[in-house]
């Protein structure tokens, strides 16, 4: 028992996994949910409410409990505002007032705009091993299954009036004579929501009035266009689909809130007791690059955080924080770091770094292990290797993976195919962030036979390193040694050594600076600079 306990405390979502279990008790199933309105491009900020439920998902099937993951398109809510990202704004501005399943996608990859925004994110989430199954609102609203639910609401429309009033001040209550009613009409007729209700029966039948002149009374077991208010709607599915965990933005979970209201029309009205929740922070985004946030109308979604970071090490950087913290996503110099921490992480949980106490070792593991894509630890460990290095590499080899991979020479065929990714996301930042955050990393190699402005001396120095040195590059001991012939070069010709190495950058990559030069040339191989210096 006690290390079952020891076990749970480890991690938050563990922690978390413990709760829902201690208040919702031992059940044959625990869904768990997650939801957004495909409204515009599903960000960064969405992806945290995701990831943070998958996390509690793996802790309670961890726990051998049997777990259904729901996400939710909320795609029968209204087209309120055209976004800054979509091609023929002028277009889309005709749907204002739509559902935004009725709203065409500009792009024309998809049949709709809200299916457009859906498709981005569900070809995605595999990539970082997240796998819910999807519920598209607009076709279970427009499948008449929530006429029962919409019919307590219409019959109950005082008590969730009273519900909606708990955490209001006075000036924000509804007033008893003022006329409230939970379920909102898109016009049979026009599709807009400009509606207004003017009778209900009691039972099934709403009639409606709309500002296109329609009037007609629905019956909604079969009209395909009433919708709750999504105060009413969210209690409404917990209780449909028996959601027992959902977290909250900090909007939504602050006291008073749209959660405790939820809460109570939840109780009052579907008898349901409302799930558990957690709060989440907001993520914010640190040197991104001009290119990147432009083109996608400053929002930065799933795919641009995979194109920098490798899909174990996004996930690390959410399962290592806990959610209601805000923490930021940098593209800058600070990718740097954070896969550094990455693999020191790594390093601990196969006992190549030792762990200062079982504890520790035992956090770092459970972190490691909730960042893995299926959620185990590698038989073999991955292939370590530096970031920094890799862009150094990967511009020696202009891009090329495969020759890099070779030039390595010790990478096991089960390390590939994960080092091929975090080469790819070193080579996409090398081109797209560095030259914005660290334009002194960036070079390409003078392949195309052209020389650098060298003369007297200078070139006499160079062509004696091209000479003397080149042929040993690669049979030094050490990096040092190699240095050393070359300032002993510098010194004999009377040549300021520093001098001398900004005359080997400029003459290999065309710039005054550049990685370390000793341990740059022996990257680069003897081969390889002999040809470049041929030129002198």
């Amino acid at each position: 028992m006690s290390n079952e306990k020891n076990s749970s405390c480890i991690h938050w979502a563990d922690q978390m996994a413990d709760k829902i279990i201690r208040e919702k008790g031992d059940l044959d199933s625990y869904t768990c949910a997650s939801g957004i309105t495909p409204s515009g491009t599903v960000h960064l900020g969405n992806f945290r409410e995701i990831i943070t439920v998958d996390l509690v998902v793996r802790a309670l099937r961890n726990r051998g409990k049997n777990v259904r993951f729901i996400y939710s398109w909320d795609d029968y809510d209204v087209f309120r505002k055209v976004p800054a990202n979509m091609p023929d704004p002028e277009i889309l501005e005709k749907y204002l007032r739509y559902p935004i399943t009725e709203v065409p996608d500009t792009t024309k990859r998809n049949e709709n705009y809200a299916r457009h925004h859906e498709v981005d994110i569900e070809n995605q989430l595999p990539r970082v091993g997240i796998h819910p199954e999807f519920l598209y609102q607009a076709s279970r609203y427009r499948a008449n299954r929530y006429a029962e639910g919409m019919k307590k609401a219409m019959q109950n429309r005082e008590l969730i009036k009273e519900c909606l009033n708990e955490y209001r001040d006075e000036a924000h209550k509804m007033k008893p004579e003022d006329v409230y009613w939970p379920v909102s009409i898109f016009c049979g007729k026009c599709s807009k929501d400009t509606t207004e209700i003017v009778d209900y029966d009691g039972e099934y039948g709403i009639t409606y009035k709309c500002e296109c002149g329609n009037c007609e009374t629905a019956d909604i077991r079969t009209f395909k266009g009433a919708k709750l208010g999504w105060r009413v709607d969210w209690p409404m599915r917990w209780n449909e689909e028996k959601v027992v965990f959902e977290p909250g933005g900090k909007d939504h979970i602050s006291p008073g809130g749209s959660y405790d209201t939820a809460k109570l029309v939840s109780k009052k009205i579907y008898d349901w007791d409302a799930p558990v929740t957690m709060r989440y922070d907001f993520v914010n985004l640190k040197g991104v690059p001009g290119k990147m946030s432009s083109s996608k109308g400053k929002v930065i979604a799933l795919p641009d955080a995979l194109d920098v970071y490798q899909a174990e090490v996004l996930r690390y950087l959410f399962a290592g924080t806990r959610p209601n913290t805000e923490f930021a996503i940098s593209f800058d110099l600070d990718v740097l770091k954070v896969y550094e921490d990455y693999d020191k992480t790594e390093r601990v949980v196969y006992g190549v770094d030792k762990a200062k106490n079982e504890e520790f070792l035992a956090k770092e593991k459970r972190i490691y292990e909730l960042s893995q894509i299926d959620g185990k630890i590698p038989e073999t460990m991955p292939y370590q290797i530096t970031f920094r290095m890799l862009t150094t590499l990967l511009q020696t080899y202009s891009g090329d993976i495969d020759s890099v991979i070779a030039s390595l020479g010790d990478v096991k065929p089960e390390q590939e195919e994960r080092l091929r990714r975090r080469m790819a996301c070193a080579w996409f930042w090398i081109q797209h962030s560095a030259p914005d955050c660290a334009p002194e990393f960036c070079f390409s190699l003078r392949n195309d036979g052209s020389k650098a402005d060298l003369t007297g001396d200078m070139l006499t120095a160079v062509k004696r390193v091209r000479d003397e040195v080149v042929p040993k590059v690669g049979s030094y001991a050490m990096d040092k040694e190699c240095q050393q012939a070359m300032y002993d070069i510098a010194t004999e010709l009377g040549l300021d050594a520093k001098a001398l190495f900004t005359a080997m950058y400029q003459a290999l990559v065309a710039k005054d600076q550049g990685p370390r030069l000793a341990s740059f040339m022996k990257i680069i191989g003897k081969e390889k600079l002999s040809k470049i210096l041929s030129v002198y």
